[in-house]
């Protein structure tokens, strides 16, 4: 199935601005979370096609929120881009393991971001 609907999760203003941006020139529409909390919440409300979530953000980690909505039988088709600035290979690997399909580092390169939309897609 295409990814249409993107719900982007990061609880910067400045960083969900900047993602929508980009992904809008292509196309996608967006929807916002800006906590763990928020974003199990509509991913199961909204069903978005993919979900780009930062790892840093107040009430619940994006590791504890995807391990979260990759588990739950509603929303665990739903695949998760993790997008954040912990750049250590542990962090990288305990992205996947909570089920995450794949992991990008801030700043977001829009030529990789939409790479890894359309190898998921």
């Amino acid at each position: 199935m295409p990814v249409r609907k993107i719900l982007v999760v990061d609880d910067s203003a400045t960083n969900r601005h900047a993602i929508s941006e980009m992904l809008a020139r292509h196309g996608y529409r967006c929807i916002f979370a800006e906590t763990g909390k928020e974003a199990i919440e509509k991913a199961k409300t909204e069903k978005p096609d993919l979900i780009l979530m930062d790892v840093v953000m107040p009430d619940m980690d994006g590791f504890q929120a995807t391990r979260a909505i990759t588990r739950d039988e509603e929303t665990k088709h739903i695949p998760v881009i993790m997008c954040t600035s912990k750049n250590q290979e542990t962090d990288r690997l305990w992205g996947i393991r909570q089920g995450a399909k794949s992991y990008l580092l801030k700043p977001v390169d829009e030529k990789e971001l939409l790479g890894k939309i359309t190898g998921i897609g």
